[in-house]
């Protein structure tokens, strides 16, 4: 069984930046697809970004320009830049299958989330 957990999650304000990381129980090269999703309040969750083993991504539209998602051996990031109050949600680190528009398109596992909150 894959364990992702998810660390560095806050509280910003608008135009700050935060770097979220995804802590996986085995080696990264084990999933075709890591991504980030979100909740917002009241809303269904997202697809913000994946990257495939190739070190390809994509980027959900609303997010292009201003995240950047990197992995490693056990690791992946997303570093997040002019942060909107828009962009608060709660975070989760996924695993799986298929990349497109910002996601992977199938979903094995699913990391616990960390909460964004940014401030206007």
């Amino acid at each position: 069984q894959v364990q992702l957990v998810e660390s560095g999650g806050g509280s910003v304000q608008a135009g700050g930046s935060l770097r979220l990381s995804c802590v996986a129980s085995v080696y990264t090269y084990r999933t075709n697809c890591a991504g980030w999703f979100r909740q917002a309040p009241g809303k269904g969750r997202e697809g913000v970004a994946a990257i495939g083993l190739d070190g390809t991504t994509t980027y959900a539209d609303s997010v292009k320009g201003r995240f950047t998602m990197s992995r490693d051996n056990t690791k992946n990031h997303l570093q997040m830049n002019n942060l909107r109050p828009e962009d608060t949600a709660m975070y989760y680190c996924a695993w799986g299958a298929g990349l497109a528009g910002g996601r992977c398109t199938v979903v094995h596992y699913w990391g616990k989330g960390t909460l964004v909150n940014v401030s206007s």
